[in-house]
């Protein structure tokens, strides 16, 4: 028996058509995969779901009654919970706070903060994250942890329909298994969920049925384990596709552009030395936690407590007092794992962001910026990546996840950085925009650049580099060439069973 019937479901935003009629039917107990490219209308229609959205046309039944919420409180009322792509949290709230934000146990009309530290402790032992404290403010929190948080505020509310947005878009596959766990067991419970994921893997994984979009329409539904990968991306893109990982000769012995010793950021990056070349894509693996993101950020002049040295072309460069506008003047790009918050200036326009670190190329000789010029490389870059927008007029918080994200890597190209920071460039990537991603850094690597690339997608990391390092409890392994590891070795360092 159905408990979600989406007919003909349409939606415009001014001049951009999201839905163009879309069907969906959701099962009790079942997990519903839906896929498809970034702005194809997936989390649109999961807006319009959750109330947030009123569609144009079309029709939603709950339980065989009309449904069409007028908001996201009456959509809750409803059993319905939308765990968002862009984490929606109150970073000043602690974590129980946030997470039975809405619905706090109370006791003589006051709220019970013991009752409620113990419903939030229930909830988070489901993914094992023994420093999830439930007093801890969100916004001490990394990625990762405040994405369990999103999800354990979804199932607080006993929700019946779960809505979930690329929930592991954050996540080591540990995570993640306990995240496919605790779905099984509640759709053994008769709670359906709908999942939202680029990884195929994972929607092999854990859907019984999916529905492609394309374009903003429903172009192809079944059940998941009669379908090839190939034609699932074939129904996505709208043409077969090739390899997802450009061919090219692995760099070697080239100039050294950078150069790393003993670099340390205490608490968690310990120690780090290596060597960066022309041409060369160098990855850095390990779990979340383990200190590769504050790797790349101290490289940036992000932390305050680094100490060690850092060598450009041979010539030395501070580390400790160092600055971004330091780093970006000497050559250096970075793209934050977190866009919303560091990468991404979203109420500004989208060619504001794209030369945000190079307004320079843009200017007049009296030192104005020229608008012209700024939107003539802002469409660009639009082109050159396929970003899905209006206009470069538009502002970035008006575009898909996806979409976002290839601005911020659109920024880095138009910047002409010598050495590319990236840490996890392909997050909330749909395939088709993956590859394009990747033929980027290739060709840019094949341009010169040097490339240090943060990734926990070890496919991705096998597929792109010529050199990997492993970075475990603070401390980077030796780089070896990408030929001399295997996935097995890799998670064996990462963890600590092979020694650094």
């Amino acid at each position: 028996m159905s408990v979600l019937r989406i007919r003909d479901v349409a939606k415009r935003f001014a001049a951009t058509l999201a839905l163009d009629g879309v069907d969906l039917t959701l099962g009790a107990g079942e997990v519903h995969a839906l896929i498809g490219e970034n702005g194809a209308g997936k989390s649109t229609l999961m807006n319009i779901v959750a109330g947030a959205v009123r569609p144009d046309r079309g029709a939603m039944h709950l339980d065989g009654r009309p449904y069409a919420p007028p908001s996201p409180l009456e959509a809750r009322r409803c059993g319905i919970a939308l765990i968002h792509q862009e984490l929606s949290l109150c970073p000043h709230l602690s974590v129980a706070e946030n997470i039975l934000l809405g619905i706090e146990p109370a006791r003589w009309g006051w709220v019970d903060r013991r009752a409620a530290r113990r419903r939030a402790l229930a909830l988070l032992s489901h993914f094992g994250r023994p420093e999830l404290d439930p007093d801890r403010r969100v916004a001490e929190l990394p990625l990762a942890a405040r994405q369990v948080v999103e999800i354990c505020r979804a199932l607080a509310g006993d929700a019946r329909i779960l809505l979930m947005d690329e929930p592991t878009s954050s996540f080591q596959r540990e995570e993640v298994e306990r995240l496919f766990a605790l779905i099984r067991r509640l759709a053994a419970g008769g709670i359906a969920v709908i999942y939202i994921s680029h990884f195929l893997e994972e929607v092999r994984d854990i859907a019984d049925r999916y529905t492609v979009l394309r374009d903003g329409r429903s172009v192809d539904a079944g059940l998941i384990a009669g379908v090839s990968n190939d034609h699932l991306i074939a129904q996505m893109v709208g043409r077969p596709m090739g390899g997802l990982f450009p061919a090219r000769a692995h760099a070697r012995a080239a100039e050294v552009i950078l150069a790393v010793q003993d670099v340390a950021a205490p608490p968690a990056l310990k120690h780090a030395s290596f060597e960066l070349r022309r041409g060369e894509i160098l990855g850095i693996a390990g779990l979340m936690g383990s200190g590769r993101t504050e790797l790349v950020r101290t490289l940036f002049g992000l932390e305050p407590r680094a100490s060690g040295r850092m060598a450009l072309r041979d010539q030395p460069l501070g580390v400790h007092g160092a600055s971004p506008a330091r780093r970006l003047r000497q050559g250096f790009g970075y793209l934050s794992e977190d866009r919303t918050r560091e990468g991404l200036a979203l109420p500004l326009s989208i060619a504001d962001n794209l030369t945000a670190t190079r307004l320079s190329a843009c200017s007049s000789r009296w030192g104005w910026l020229n608008l012209e010029r700024q939107l003539a490389a802002a469409r660009q870059q639009i082109g050159a990546l396929r970003i899905r927008a209006a206009t470069p007029a538009q502002p970035v918080r008006a575009l898909s996840g996806g979409n976002q994200q290839k601005v911020a890597i659109g920024r880095l190209l138009y910047q002409d950085a010598e050495v590319l920071l990236l840490d996890e460039p392909t997050r909330g990537i749909d395939i088709g925009s993956k590859a394009q991603i990747y033929d980027t850094i290739v060709r840019s690597a094949a341009a010169g650049k040097a490339v240090l690339l943060v990734s926990s997608y070890l496919p991705e990391l096998f597929g792109l580099c010529d050199r990997l390092a492993v970075m475990s409890r603070g401390r980077l392994s030796p780089a070896r060439p990408i030929e001399e590891w295997t996935p097995e070795d890799v998670l064996a360092t990462a963890i600590g069973e092979a020694g650094l």
